[in-house]
């Protein structure tokens, strides 16, 4: 086995029903491959005493890795300082330094060791990211200087990607474009074509209501319309459809990916259709990021009813030997 088939992950908020999730995962599936967890130490076994999780911890170094010596014997684990107090808080800028820190490693070992493959838990943005980047999404791929790239809601029967991001709903009219557009389509057609050596049905969705020109507002008319004409020559594009039936069995069983104009206009039927048989998958970076589709989820902090089931199919889809994609 290649060492590059270890699965790197970062539990992301420590407070948070990361670790919960994760001990159900590994629990309810065999994985091939090694995974290592970059967190605290203390953290991850305070953890495994509240959960009553049991497996030998292995300590490994981020600059002496023998990657090809791991197995899943041990939960392999890079130690990052944890100074907070060690019990459920309230989310706070407190953890930032600490999230930043296990990140920041996870960046080092993937351009070092070339790994692909790249899990972080459920992070609060508005509090971790103060602003600085809408997602992330763009986080990551700014560490990578990586300009263009798109949010992948995976779903084997339907996965949905929204062309803008966590932007307000009133600025999304002026942020789509026919480049955007573009860009977002050949994202998915080469994530598609590379992973699951298939050319994807897509189908893009209008931003208006039935997709008309309603007071002067003519975006489907001006720039969607034309982007699809443009891209039918070499992708299997089809629209633009307006949301409202879009997601109804006999209409979505005809595509593979969605293309929405924002966030929630594809995140709520995907979500309302597969709850958390779903994983967010970054396109365009050299590896393959995936997280849990779902966020901290304090209020359900240490009362072990947490659904581990977004993280455990985002383990099992990276267990699978990917290792010849460039860009996904």
């Amino acid at each position: 086995m290649s060492y590059k088939h270890s699965i790197l992950i970062v539990p992301g908020e420590p407070n948070s029903v990361f670790f919960e999730i994760f001990f159900k995962s590994l629990k309810a599936i065999k994985i091939k491959n090694p995974i290592i967890l970059i967190t605290s130490i203390n953290l991850l076994k305070f953890h495994m005493k509240k959960m009553n999780f049991k497996k030998k911890i292995k300590l490994i170094e981020k600059n002496q890795l023998r990657i090809d010596k791991l197995d899943n014997n041990f939960i392999n684990v890079i130690n990052i300082n944890y100074k907070n107090p060690l019990k459920f808080e309230k989310i706070s800028s407190k953890s930032n330094k600490f999230i930043k820190d296990c990140f920041q490693t996870a960046f080092f070992i993937i351009k070092k060791y070339k790994l692909k493959k790249f899990i972080n838990g459920p992070v609060n943005k508005k509090i971790f990211l103060k602003k600085s980047f809408p997602g992330i999404t763009e986080y990551i791929s700014s560490n990578f200087k990586i300009k263009k790239n798109a949010m992948l809601i995976y779903n084997k029967n339907l996965s949905v990607c929204p062309l803008t991001t966590h932007v307000p709903l009133k600025q999304v009219s002026k942020i789509i474009s026919k480049k955007l557009i573009i860009e977002k389509v050949k994202l998915i057609n080469e994530f598609y074509k590379v992973i699951f050596k298939k050319k994807p049905r897509i189908a893009v969705l209008g931003l208006n209501p039935h997709c008309e020109t309603i007071d002067g507002y003519d975006e489907d008319d001006k720039i969607i319309k034309p982007s699809i004409k443009l891209l039918k020559k070499n992708f299997s594009i089809f629209g633009p459809f307006s949301a409202d039936t879009m997601f109804l069995k006999q209409n979505r069983s005809k595509y593979d990916v969605v293309l929405g104009m924002y966030h929630d206009q594809v995140l709520t039927p995907s979500k309302t259709l597969f709850e958390y048989d779903a994983i967010n998958i970054t396109l365009g970076l050299p590896f393959i990021r995936i997280s849990p589709d779902h966020g901290p989820n304090e209020k359900m902090l240490g009362k072990n009813l947490s659904n581990p089931l977004s993280l455990l199919k985002a383990i099992s889809f990276l267990d699978k030997n990917w290792l010849n994609q460039k860009k996904v």
